[in-house]
């Protein structure tokens, strides 16, 4: 019995005068967003809108990951200055991306100092990070912290897209109970924050965040779709590979081999998923581990990084956040030996072996995100230059020396090239400087407007 299949291929209606910027193949119960193909995305198409679009009008991205705890600092500040600086061992795994960093140094969160408010630097540091303000000490209903500055964006430039932001955890998702020392869970948990009561838990399953990209239909639906699937143990492509050969003879060459390579990477996701599911490591018997979450940490970081690149290059959305871990976490890294928790070693009273496994766990963190900078690095987008190019990519984290508790002189990083305003490859040393003007710079360059200011933002962060 032949499977009934919807149109080949689908254009929304038009928007501002102009075609839609998302383009679909369809199947029963699948919607693929194809990636930027010049063929159907003539550059010239961007000009319309100039808001999170680079001057090419290519869309432009913005992305913030969190790493927790901070990092040992004489193994992460490079030597030198300037474009004249040499990694430290932290991040050794840039090398091949230096040129597409900048190292900034010299930016503090002091909403996150203990002040009046006493113990709670986990809770403060992580609810600071993208809000800038003072959060409310309360383990309560009552949480108070500050419209985010990823929602800040997402707020203008979010009809752009399928989706107005994405989050993205390797943790669990936690919106209430006490955490740290009379701080609600809500704050370690969660990056993004809609306004200050409301934080946006993110998405933790690969499987459920890969079936919200890429599923139709209403959530029912695509329950249903999913389900059919999988009973079938057929990949999503099965259902649009007719209309993506269709597509192919349409296309320019240069245009089949992004198709090609797109669908490929899109099914190579997938399987990978599956593989978990099927034939993943058992759990413990003491924490049942959800179906589509890897057992291993690795590769639980890098599929949700990769799905972070595929919503950027299908430009489902051009805002992310991902939580590598929350705040605070004390997971051990016996992949690499230590079995000890993360959080308890930063404690280390400068005690030379447990300063040598943080550092080695920096260097864990900082190895999953080099090789997500060089896959993006490596994808090209529609104006020829590379995803990594037309994007803002932030790392760092609340603490900064995760044994004291201090929160100046933060460790940040920020990839890409912001579409060709950045100038990316250089130390940039600034002066007890609010990293809330580093975000503000960064929505200026979204094209969002009328923000003048964020949590204790003092002005923009020139330079960069």
């Amino acid at each position: 019995m032949k499977t009934h299949r919807s149109s080949s291929l689908t254009l929304a209606a038009q928007r501002h005068a102009i075609l839609n910027r998302r383009h679909f193949l369809r199947g029963l119960g699948a919607c693929l967003a194809l990636p930027a193909l010049e063929t159907l995305r003539p550059v010239e198409l961007f000009a319309a809108d100039a808001k999170a679009a680079s001057a090419t009008g290519a869309p432009l991205r913005m992305a913030f990951v969190y790493f927790p705890n901070g990092a040992i600092q004489s193994a992460w500040w490079p030597n030198g200055e300037g474009q004249n600086f040499e990694l430290a061992r932290t991040m050794q795994s840039l090398a091949p991306v230096k040129d597409q960093v900048q190292i900034l140094g010299g930016l503090d969160h002091v909403n996150a100092t203990p002040g009046p408010d006493g113990a709670g630097d986990h809770a403060r540091a992580s609810g600071t990070f993208l809000t800038g303000v003072r959060v409310k000490k309360t383990a309560g209903a009552d949480i108070h912290a500050g419209i985010s500055i990823d929602q800040v964006v997402a707020n203008q430039v979010g009809h752009l897209t399928r989706f107005p932001s994405l989050e993205l955890t390797c943790d669990a998702v936690r919106k209430s109970g006490n955490c740290d020392s009379g701080y609600s869970c809500a704050y370690q948990y969660n990056l993004a924050w809609r306004s200050p009561t409301q934080p946006v838990a993110p998405e933790p399953n690969p499987r459920l965040l890969f079936e919200r990209l890429f599923g139709a239909g209403a959530p029912g639906e695509r329950k249903e779709s999913l389900s059919r699937r999988q009973q079938q143990q057929r990949s999503i492509l099965d259902f649009v590979l007719d209309d993506a050969r269709e597509l192919q003879r349409k296309l320019t060459s240069r245009d089949k081999q992004k198709l090609d390579e797109y669908l490929g990477s899109v099914r190579e996701i997938e399987q990978r998923i599956e593989r978990t599911e099927r034939f993943g490591a058992a759990p413990d018997p003491a924490v049942e581990t959800p179906a589509g979450i890897p057992a291993s940490f690795e590769e639980y970081t890098q599929i949700m990084f990769d799905m972070m690149i595929l919503a950027f290059q299908t430009d489902s959305t051009r805002v992310a956040t991902f939580l590598l871990a929350n705040e605070g976490s004390n997971r051990p890294f016996t992949e690499i030996g230590i079995a000890e928790g993360h959080h308890y070693l930063t404690h280390h009273r400068n005690k030379q072996d447990m300063m040598d496994k943080v550092a080695e766990i920096d260097l864990w963190y900082m190895k999953q995100f080099a090789k997500f900078l060089q896959k993006m690095e490596q994808t090209k987008d529609v104006d020829g230059q590379s995803l990594l190019h037309n994007s803002m990519i932030v790392y760092g984290s609340g603490n900064a020396d995760g044994n004291r508790h201090t929160h100046v002189n933060l460790p940040v990083i920020l990839a890409g090239a912001g579409g060709g305003t950045m100038n990316p490859g250089r130390f940039v040393k600034f002066s007890s400087t609010p990293m809330s003007n580093l975000l503000l710079s960064m929505a200026d360059r979204m094209g969002v407007g009328g923000v003048e200011r964020l949590g204790d933002s003092t002005g923009r962060l020139a330079g960069i």
